[in-house]
């Protein structure tokens, strides 16, 4: 049975209060959207009309109740499944079988990854079929979207089952140092996906072909040449199979770097506007903000695994939540579901310092383009495509925001 200590105590008022605070900032956004969804703004005005005001407001306020509703269901759950005594019950169940502590963990995970995955499927089919395809967005069709779940669930269980059979190893062989051994296990794990995702996961996905105007590619290889990157290619991604949204991004590391434009951004958008986004994603190469997110995230992924190994040999841990024994699988379940929630408080640091990686790559492509006048038109039409918020609260943006408000990009560049 579950005991109420202050473990639990403690648990449950952070818990809760991450609810609290979620709602508080969905309740601010809404109001604050609806109390300035009644005037364009001036600098916008060529792209955007009332009428698509109105529309961008209508898909924001559907599209964020919608989500805090997934979100406080899929809390609500793990709660019952944390303070039913189900995962004593469960853990009993595998013992029963007598596999041994290795395979019992790697079903013990899995029973638990399938069901999470079944409960976000009325969320995702609602989503796609319902919200998407509302407001103009959604294309997939209903093949293609199980498609879409069954490679993702094969790719889970196939390289997310072999991790976690070797961490496993590691926490119980491992010895009293297994967390530096699983630490360096993981980060290398996380450059290896780095490295195979464009060229083994990405394409059981997309089909990604060299662009078709030469003229362009050209001019994007100038581009590149004169910021001294090289790239394997820029490519042609068919995502406008599954939505309109447009984007474009950089992925890869080392031989394996390339560029990937979305076909809906190649069909929406000048030759400026998109050298122009390019510039931008180019800067954050040039100023390291990968590599500086992946050494901050490894330094503090070791402070995390450091407090996991502390935390696995805490009996308490385990007897607040109804558990007689210090399983690893347990133990790190647990665990992890303590540091995602603490991760919660940390995201607007996070957040900040993306926003200020944005700043900088906007700089840069200011520097490369000569003019701000692409970089704007460039956003401006992002925006009216794909229906972003253009007055999110200040509080709401400070705290959930990777990049600066489109407003505030905007007036920053003139």
């Amino acid at each position: 049975m579950v005991q109420l200590n202050f473990l639990l105590i403690l648990f449950l008022a952070v818990f809760l209060l991450r609810s609290v605070i979620q709602l508080f900032f969905n309740q601010i956004n809404i109001s604050y959207l609806r109390r300035h969804a009644a005037e364009v703004p001036e600098v916008l005005r060529e792209w955007i009309d009332l009428r698509k005001l109105k529309k961008i407001s209508a898909y924001t306020v559907e599209s964020d109740h919608f989500g805090m509703v997934a979100t406080l269901f899929h809390q609500g759950i793990l709660l019952i499944i944390l303070l039913t005594g189900f995962l004593p019950w469960l853990v009993k169940i595998l013992h029963l079988r007598g596999w041994g502590l290795m395979i019992e963990g790697l079903v013990f995970f899995a029973l638990l990854a399938i069901g999470a995955h079944l409960l976000r499927i009325p969320f995702s089919l609602y989503d796609t079929f319902v919200i998407e395809d509302r407001y103009g967005f959604n294309t997939m069709t209903l093949k293609m979207w199980i498609s879409d779940l069954l490679k993702s669930l094969a790719i889970l269980a196939v390289l997310g089952g072999f991790l976690l059979w070797l961490f496993l190893v590691l926490v119980v062989y491992g010895g009293k140092a297994w967390w530096v051994w699983a630490w360096m296990l993981v980060g290398g794990f996380e450059l290896l996906m780095l490295w195979l995702f464009p060229v083994w996961i990405a394409p059981l996905f997309n089909k990604f072909e060299l662009i078709e105007n030469k003229t362009l590619e050209q001019r994007i290889a100038t581009l590149m040449e004169k910021a001294g990157l090289r790239a394997k290619g820029v490519f042609r991604m068919d995502a406008g199979k599954r939505s309109r949204h447009t984007n474009a991004y950089f992925t890869g590391i080392g031989r394996n770097k390339r560029i990937v434009l979305f076909d809906t951004l190649l069909a929406s958008h000048h030759e400026e506007e998109i050298l122009a986004v390019l510039a931008h994603e180019i800067g954050h190469w040039k100023k390291k903000h990968v590599l500086k997110q992946i050494i901050a995230l490894e330094i503090l992924s070791l402070a995390v695994f450091y407090a996991v190994a502390k935390l696995l040999d805490w009996p308490l841990l385990y007897q607040t939540f109804g558990f007689h024994e210090m399983l690893p699988c347990v133990g790190l379940f647990l665990t992890g579901t303590f540091f995602s929630l603490l991760g919660y408080y940390v995201q607007p640091l996070e957040s900040a310092i993306l926003r200020k990686f944005e700043w900088e790559a906007d700089d840069f492509a200011l520097h490369m383009m000569k003019t701000s006048a692409p970089i704007q038109s460039a956003l401006k039409r992002l925006a009216a495509d794909n229906l972003v918020n253009l007055t999110p609260h200040p509080l709401y943006a400070w705290f959930y925001y990777s990049h600066p408000p489109l407003m505030e990009r905007i007036e920053r560049l003139q």
